[in-house]
């Protein structure tokens, strides 16, 4: 069964909303999962609250403190049959740019996550065509949030966290330090607020 959450990311297609009655290409029947592998299902918890649709509030912070505030969509599903899960991420959102903004796409992007049984972890990899990112990240639960590290091609370490995680809300902070972790500055800080199941059509 397709959830609320599926439904909407399919029903989106060319930036032109299309009946939830259309059956899914076959591509996204193959990609898209309605959970988790039951093999793996009770180890594979990390990122349940994320799973759906999310309106997000995007802050990009320069070097000198000055920020940016933009709005995006984030999307959340398992995928390949239930043992990853998948997001695509987009600034600004769809529905801000049909809108007619002048905001410059920074990001139309996707991440993979991977549980690796053996380990008890997540190996995130991050793609960004737009900016031409590609980060790869090890996930794990750190107290109330969830923690994944990594580092940038240059070098310097990064650290991506999604702190207070409700089931309508969640904060996440990118943040990054050129000195092995002495030191962390902020790139980035999202706010997300669920769309609710019903604002995605019936």
């Amino acid at each position: 069964m397709w959830t609320a959450g599926i439904l909407f990311l399919i029903s989106w297609l060319g930036g032109v909303r299309v009946p939830l009655s259309t059956k899914p290409t076959p591509f996204v029947d193959a990609l898209c999962s309605g959970g988790p592998a039951a093999d793996q299902k009770d180890k594979m918890t990390l990122s349940n609250s994320l799973l759906g649709d999310w309106d997000v509030e995007v802050f990009d912070y320069a070097p000198d403190g000055t920020r940016q505030r933009s709005n995006g969509e984030w999307h959340f599903s398992w995928v390949l049959d239930g043992r990853a899960i998948q997001d695509v991420f987009i600034v600004p959102s769809r529905a801000e740019r049909q809108a007619g903004s002048s905001v410059k796409t920074t990001r139309f992007g996707t991440s993979l996550r991977v549980y690796d049984p053996a380990a008890g972890v997540w190996h995130v990899t991050w793609i960004n065509p737009v900016s031409g990112a590609h980060n790869m990240l090890v996930g794990r639960k750190d107290g109330d949030e969830i923690l994944q590290e990594g580092q940038n091609p240059d070098g310097s370490a990064i650290r991506w966290i999604f702190s207070d995680v409700t089931p309508n809300s969640f904060h996440w902070r990118g943040e990054v330090s050129s000195d092995s972790g002495k030191t962390w500055h902020l790139g980035a800080e999202f706010f997300g607020r669920r769309i609710v199941a019903s604002s995605a059509g019936k």
